[in-house]
């Protein structure tokens, strides 16, 4: 039987019959599903790799976070000498605002004597940490009478929180504060999502809804919107550039969904209130809205207004259109629109927006966030932390520097310079172009308090370090010192002011003169110190030796270079104003060196404290010898060439000296009240004369300076070893007070001079005939009685025995007993 005719569809020839369109078909089909799975495997490379890097930068450090420099803090306590300017002005620095009911951090009242004032809060590291609270005083006499607070208080002092006196910023040149979520307001909150994404807590990174209304919005002709989420804000912003590329817009939409799905919308909306960019301030970038705050508006964002807030997120959408110091008409317009649409959304009430839209902007005319204050002692600041930190870690760490810097001593040197300087610059045509420097410090503490060392720019030459200039006469002192440790001179003995010629090492010489080129002769050391006569300084120099001099410096804490030739003992070493500042601190001290600092504390962006500077102090000359050289700077201003300095008051017993160069090119004046250690220099940055001596250009400033603080007297504490006694003056022989040119002066006990002057012998040797006398007669009137009594009477004066039967002279000498008289 036939078999029926069947196509065999698996048969080799049939392959080979397929038609050739079909073959490509399917070669197509199969290339495709490669590049398809292809292109799956290099998208999830693509996206992991996407992740990567969200999660490294958002997990890691975000931000390279300048550091923040403050002053000290004011404390307050019942007893305190802190007056009502002082309060005042310190909250004006704050920027506190006056509201009877204080109701709000960063306002005050005050009534009367009294004040309410509600703080902010500041934290100085992890476990020292001020909370807002409400304070109640008393002021009156300049002092604190009384003192409450709503918080309470072991320790008894509160203390008004530091003013921020600067930054050190990154080389990106971005600038923010980081806030947490719970610092920002909700009504900020409430108008950035109004306005920029009303679906910010239902969408997953991309808003499929807004893209399309942007889209029709756009294509419709409206005014050109985007759909970008707070997400892609975010991302755009932390991640990528501006570039309008698809790319680029592809890369948004991916991040924003990977972010979404490893954080919470908290961590995210943190994020971008820290990131987004809201202006400019010079060379730097406004970052975050904790910031934008202080720049615009010099107050911290829980302080702000909700109209004031809802300016802030209009910007969000142009910081240069909508930037209210520039374009204010255009910036009022953007706030009233973000408050417009808080209305619709139920976010304010009628009442609330009507009042919102009437308010000013209320931007400060100068922004203070950025530019320092106090520029100068900012400087010095940061060239102590080079010392110890790597600028990396200071520009981009976030620390918290809590300087020594006192606010109203600083605002007091500012105005002394700037006053007396314009007055001696209008002077004279000499002293048109001058320049000067004025440095201070708590003496016990070496604490710097104050600094003044450039211009009203500050262009990085400081003269309060930078300007090496010839000290002149500020280093005599010194030389006296010497002189009184040695025992051969005390603070009458007679110091020869004549004329000198001193052999110099390369077989020159040198004739030093005085300022007046007199000559006076023999004088008494105090005085030669108070006028500031050379010849006798060089004189006395000598006499010890130059390099002897160098060692006490050294021993004062004058680290430069000193050169060893004889003009050195007149100042003609260069040293800045900080280096003769602590010189002056040990005088100030009863002879304990401190190092001079600016810095009280470093703490790092988790509260831990890195440094916390401690008293580091050493005794640099003996308390005999600096008690008697104090005494001898106090003798300065009473009777020298510092009597300028009396107008402070002679309660106070100023001490100090002035210091003047060669054809009058310097001028200085290093003093000390009890509380404040201060230095001037006054000169021309080209080193010209300035026709001013340390007496009549530098000590005014001073005394202008010093005038302002409330100053505490000397009262340097008298050690063991001193004795005061009647000396003669010009000889320093013993005296005695009814001696014409006596004086009652402390002498050093294991150097008490051994001779008297004739004044005192004369007298000694009338008492002592006169006491032999009134003896005599006492002792016969006890004979004459003895008689009548019918008792023998002695032929001998009795005299003590010893054991041994040995008589013995008395232990003390003639000298001993004549010490006392005198």
């Amino acid at each position: 039987m036939q078999k029926p005719h069947s196509t065999l569809s698996n048969s080799p020839k049939s392959v080979i019959n397929t038609p050739p369109s079909q073959q490509r078909g399917l070669v197509f089909s199969s290339l495709l599903l490669i590049i398809i799975i292809v292109g799956m495997v290099l998208l999830a490379l693509y996206l992991v790799k996407l992740d990567r890097t969200i999660t490294h930068k958002f997990e890691g450090k975000r931000w390279d976070i300048p550091a923040k420099v403050y002053s000290q803090p004011l404390e307050l306590y019942q007893g305190a000498a802190v007056d009502k300017n002082t309060i005042e002005t310190w909250l004006e620095l704050l920027n506190y605002s006056n509201n009877k009911a204080y109701d709000r951090t960063g306002s005050f009242y005050k009534s009367g004597s009294d004040y309410f004032i509600h703080t902010r809060g500041f934290t100085y590291s992890a476990n020292d940490i001020d909370k807002e609270q409400v304070i109640k005083m008393t002021i009156s006499n300049n002092k604190i009478q009384s003192i409450q607070s709503t918080e309470p208080n072991k320790m008894g002092i509160l203390r008004l929180e530091p003013v921020n006196i600067g930054g050190i910023y990154p080389d990106s040149n971005e600038d923010r504060l980081v806030v947490s979520l719970d610092e920002v307001p909700q009504p900020l909150i409430d108008a950035l999502i109004a306005t920029e994404d009303r679906g910010f807590y239902e969408h997953k990174g991309v808003s499929i809804r807004g893209i399309a209304r942007a889209v029709l919005n756009n294509f419709s002709g409206g005014s050109m919107q985007g759909g970008s989420t707070i997400t892609q804000q975010l991302i755009k912003n932390f991640y990528l550039n501006s570039d309008r590329t698809l790319k680029r817009k592809a890369n948004e939409a991916l991040m924003a969904v990977l972010l979404e799905l490893h954080y919470s919308k908290d961590e995210i909306l943190q994020t971008y209130l820290n990131e987004i960019y809201l202006g400019q301030n010079g060379n730097r970038s406004i970052n975050g809205f904790g910031l934008a705050s202080q720049f615009y508006f010099n107050q911290p964002l829980s302080e702000l207004r909700t109209d004031q807030q809802a300016l802030l997120v209009g910007m969000a959408k142009g910081p240069s259109v909508y930037n209210p110091r520039r374009h204010p008409n255009d910036s009022k317009a953007r706030r009233d629109t973000v408050l417009n649409n808080m209305l619709t959304l139920g976010m304010l009430t009628q009442a609330e927006y009507d009042k919102a839209i009437e308010q000013p902007l209320g931007v400060v005319d100068k922004p203070v966030e950025g530019k320092s204050l106090f520029p100068d002692f900012l400087d010095i600041v940061k060239r102590e932390l080079n010392d110890v930190y790597y600028a990396d870690d200071l520009k981009n760490e976030g620390l918290t520097i809590i300087s020594t810097l006192n606010p109203i001593t600083q605002l007091a040197a500012d105005k002394a310079v700037e006053q007396k300087l314009g007055e001696l610059r209008r002077g004279s045509s000499q002293a048109k172009d001058l320049e000067g420097a004025l440095v201070s410090a708590n003496p016990e503490t070496g604490e710097l308090v104050a600094v003044v060392g450039s211009g009203s720019e500050f262009t990085g030459f400081n003269r309060a370090v930078d300007a090496k200039r010839q000290v002149g006469s500020l280093l005599k002192p010194v030389i006296y010192m010497t002189a009184l440790e040695s025992g051969r001179y005390n603070l009458a003995s007679s110091v020869d002011d004549s004329p000198i010629t001193v052999n110099l090492s390369d077989g020159g010489k040198w004739n030093p003169k005085n300022y007046n080129n007199r000559d006076h002769g023999y004088v008494a050391l105090t005085t030669a110190l108070a006028q500031s006569y050379n010849q006798s300084a060089v004189r006395l120099g000598m006499e010890f030796g130059v390099d002897t001099f160098v060692r006490q410096l050294r021993r004062l804490g004058i680290e430069e270079k000193v050169p060893t030739y004889p003009s050195v003992l007149l100042g003609s070493v260069n040293l800045s104003p900080m280096d003769m500042l602590g010189v002056y601190q040990v005088f100030a001290t009863g002879g304990f060196r401190t190092p001079i600092h600016s810095i009280r504390s470093v703490v790092d962006n988790r509260g831990s404290i890195l440094q916390r500077t401690g008293l580091s102090t050493e005794r640099s000359i003996p308390p005999e010898t600096n008690y008697l050289t104090n005494y001898a700077l106090q003798q300065v201003v009473k009777n020298g060439t510092a009597k300028r300095a009396q107008s402070l008051g002679s309660e106070l017993n100023i001490a100090g000296k002035t210091g003047t160069t060669n054809d009058y090119r310097d001028a200085w004046f290093a003093g000390y009240s009890g509380n404040y250690v201060s230095v001037v220099w006054v000169g021309r940055d080209d080193n010209k004369p300035i026709g001013l001596s340390g007496g009549t250009g530098a000590l005014p400033v001073w005394v202008d300076y010093m005038k302002r603080l409330k100053l505490t007297p000397v009262a340097t504490p008298e050690p063991e070893g001193i004795e005061w006694l009647w000396l003669e003056n010009n000889s320093g022989k013993l005296s005695n007070e009814r001696c014409e040119g006596a004086r009652y002066l402390p002498v050093m006990s294991a150097h008490l001079p051994e001779e008297a002057s004739s004044c005192a012998m004369a007298l000694y040797q009338q008492d002592q005939a006169r006491g032999q006398i009134q003896w005599q007669n006492e002792q016969g009137a006890i004979n004459q009685q003895r008689l009548e009594e019918g008792l023998p009477i002695p032929d001998g004066q009795v005299i003590d025995e010893q054991e041994d039967g040995n008589t013995s002279r008395r232990a003390d000498t003639w000298y001993d007993r004549a010490l006392e008289w005198f």
